[in-house]
């Protein structure tokens, strides 16, 4: 007999870093979740210890450097304000109206009385008064100033507002009205505020009833939405760090909020039902624990970095105010990946099988053992007999729905609240009674030598291009400011204000009129603001910015996908049908909103066009969202598929083992973004109906049907990874004890993938 010499052992092969952030957490699960719940109380504390800040917000183009330059001046108009007084019914007119008469005295003389009175108040019972009386004398408008600045105008105003309250009260016959910049931005702020605590209130309860449902016990419930809102408190106390060099306001708070309870609670849901999937099967805790890492906690990494890759494209808008927006979301959904890997194994590991306790009747039993879904199942075996027309048939008709989409037109609408809305019916009345012509555009002139003969000179040459039927019309008037350091030229426009003529006026303004005249006087600067101005500079750079950030995130996206997934073919998969649903969304809002369908069931009032920011924040989103789902039922198609499974067999048990949580995390964020529709705001209700139709889109139309019909159709493609990139590191998920592993390469004439 020979002597084998004794062969030391292969040293075991170092565990995937989620593993191990996952492990120690389960060993010190006290300390991780103390830790946890500590380090969000500090980061709370320390948020509000950091002083407060006020950054000024401005538009995007010419229009915000003309803002800057007026506020670098300490240049600020105060809010103007108006007063209607007419009869309810038809009946006498001002003249001969003596109760008319005498509530407008006391209007004035009650303005005039306050503390700080308003400023420049006009009666019609004053010199110059004809021109406040209707053409029909039955209307009479007070008009004023309200004192103050920007910072406290909406408390200023309430005082007026008080005043003119006591005055209608003593004429109930009449209706006396306050409306203005003022009060409509008062109005308008306390109508959001209040629509955001009715979503916040009423999301939270129809979360947990439906967590409920989903895992049939309160215990488990309630760890999603522990985790969602612990990562949002943490986001939002963090924005205290951006806050001082960048505008984080109210839409920074909403935002964040909305982005955190949606990726907690799915980042929770993926991690709790792979746990409890391997515990039906009979795992100890700390084996599903761990597996859970190894699988739900790679998808969950993998999908956070995407999301923020999405909404990381807001950087690129350039916009101050979504830089803050964009801070503020990648903020919690790095937080919610960072609670996902360490809070929640701990969590689950110190609860182990009390997770469980709190069953809800006919519910329990059957909602913890997480099986497979057998409805999945049937659907995507019919879909792999037949992906061709399975396939062909879902893409036509979500190219259809998206058709729409191509006659898409971006514009700010003159009011964004329903006419029904007290404050906006008071301004329509004005504007019925008094028809008013839109503002002029505001030309803001710096420079030396504003008051000599060559500016006087530039400005009579403005007037002279002046016409009643062109762009540029009378009146244009001009008023030094700053001590003369700076001229403001009013500019009336031809249009509406937001519709395609004056922005056709202010470009001609702007490229022609100005160059030819203020543009030839040297030592001089100008740049134009207004109404008109500022929406067609937002609109212009999130149009323009849009393609760019598409390209970017795609791009971005991709590159993180090759290198998780270590394939080709799968990214362009993805990629492709994520802007599928997001396509398939513009139509459908374009479709409800800009053409006015469901005006009545949605109250609101079509503008015939979409809110610039609304298609930019669905697609960054939606991108980020549906990528989400994606990744978490790829990773666990390629986990079967790197166990030995077909291509065909590991989609059909992928999607059946995967695709009950991503239905149930689908109907979570359905019933939150649904909220939005019965908001106020018309961009909110967009809001509320995009996002829940496209993730209703997505979790059915794409995973159960597109999904699998790609998949099979590409076969062992699908792995296909040119050998010039196999030195892309990666490994096999952490898989149960005595399952099998694939080879660690398939053949290259097969797809070429390494494991």
């Amino acid at each position: 007999m020979h002597a084998h010499p004794t062969q030391a052992p292969a040293p075991r092969a170092r565990s995937p870093i989620v593993e191990r952030i996952a492990g120690w957490s389960v060993r010190h699960r006290k300390t991780a979740v103390l830790g946890w719940l500590l380090l969000v109380a500090a980061v709370l504390v320390g948020g509000h210890m950091l002083p407060a800040t006020n950054v000024q917000s401005y538009d995007t183009g010419q229009s915000g450097q003309a803002e800057q330059t007026l506020n670098r001046l300490n240049v600020t108009f105060p809010p103007a304000e108006q007063v209607l007084i007419q009869r309810r019914a038809p009946g006498r007119t001002f003249a001969t109206d003596a109760e008319l008469r005498q509530a407008t005295g006391q209007v004035v003389a009650a303005l005039r009385r306050l503390p700080h009175s308003a400023a420049a108040v006009r009666s019609p019972l004053g010199p110059g008064g004809r021109s406040l009386i209707s053409a029909n004398g039955r209307s009479a408008l007070v008009t004023f100033n309200v004192p103050g600045n920007a910072n406290n105008e909406d408390q200023t105003v309430l005082r007026d507002l008080n005043a003119v309250a006591a005055v209608q009260a003593s004429h109930p016959g009449l209706l006396i009205q306050e409306a203005g910049n003022a009060s409509g931005d008062r109005a308008i702020n306390a109508l959001v505020s209040s629509d955001f605590r009715k979503a916040e209130v009423t999301s939270v309860p129809v979360t947990l009833i439906l967590l409920v449902a989903v895992f049939g016990a309160l215990i488990a419930a309630g760890i999603p939405l522990l985790l969602a809102g612990t990562s949002v408190i943490t986001a939002l106390s963090l924005l205290a760090i951006p806050g001082h060099w960048l505008p984080v306001g109210q839409a920074t708070s909403e935002v964040t909020l909305l982005i955190g309870m949606a990726v907690g609670i799915d980042y929770s849901l993926f991690y709790l039902r792979r746990e409890r999937e391997e515990r039906a099967r009979g795992a100890t805790v700390a084996e599903a624990l761990r597996i859970a890492a190894g699988t739900s906690g790679r998808a969950i990494v993998i999908s956070g970095l995407t999301v923020m890759i999405a909404l990381a494209g807001l950087f690129l808008t350039g916009a101050p105010e979504f830089t803050g927006i964009a801070f503020g979301a990648i903020a919690v959904v790095g937080v919610a990946v960072v609670g996902s890997l360490t809070f929640v194994p701990a969590l689950l590991s110190w609860l182990g099988r009390w997770a469980d306790r709190g069953r809800i009747p006919f519910l329990g039993r059957r909602r913890t053992a997480a099986k497979p879904s057998r409805l999945w199942a049937a659907l995507v075996r019919r879909v792999a007999r037949r992906p061709l027309v399975w396939g062909g048939v879902a893409v036509v008709g979500m190219l259809a729905l998206a058709a729409p989409a191509l006659s898409m037109r971006l514009a700010y609408p003159e009011n964004d609240v329903p006419n029904n809305v007290p404050i906006i019916a008071t301004f329509n009345r004005i504007q019925h009674a008094f028809p008013q012509a839109p503002s002029p555009a505001q030309v803001v002139v710096t420079g030396s030598g504003l008051s000599g003969p060559a500016v006087r000179h530039a400005i009579a040459g403005l007037r002279a291009r002046a016409a009643a039927d062109g762009p540029i019309r009378e009146p244009i008037t001009t008023m030094p400011v700053a001590g003369g350091r700076a001229l403001i030229v009013n500019v009336t426009l031809a249009g509406n204000g937001t519709d395609t003529a004056s922005n056709q006026a202010l470009l001609t303004l702007r490229n022609q009129a100005l160059p030819a005249t203020l543009g030839r006087v040297s030592g001089i600067s100008y740049a134009v603001t207004g109404n008109t101005a500022s929406s067609y500079d937002d609109t212009h750079q999130i149009d323009a910015t849009i393609p760019i950030v598409l390209a970017v995130v795609a791009a971005l996206a991709f590159v993180l996908l090759l290198v998780a997934f270590r394939s080709v073919t799968l990214p362009l998969i993805s990629i492709g049908l994520n802007l599928l649903s997001v396509g398939a969304a513009y139509g459908l809002i374009t479709l409800v909103f800009q053409d006015g369908r469901l005006q009545g069931p949605l109250d609101f009032t079509s503008f015939g066009a979409i809110t610039p920011w609304v298609p930019l924040f669905l697609f960054v989103f939606l991108f980020g969202l549906s990528m989400d789902y994606h990744v978490f039922i790829l990773s666990r198609i390629r986990e079967l598929r790197l166990r030995g499974a077909s291509t065909r067999d590991a989609v059909t048990q992928g999607i059946a083992s995967s695709a009950g949580v991503v239905t149930s995390a689908a109907l979570i964020m359905m019933a939150v973004f649904s909220i939005f529709a019965a908001l106020h705001l018309v961009e909110l209700k967009m809001l509320g109906i995009g996002l829940p139709a496209a993730v209703l889109i997505d979790a059915t139309v794409v995973r159960g049907v597109l999904v699998p019909a790609c998949m099979t159709l590409l076969g062992e493609r699908c792995w296909y990874l040119p050998r010039w990139l196999r030195w892309i590191p990666g490994r096999p998920p952490a898989l149960p004890p005595g399952a099998a592993r694939a080879p660690e390469a398939i053949p290259a004439g097969r797809g070429g993938v390494t494991a």
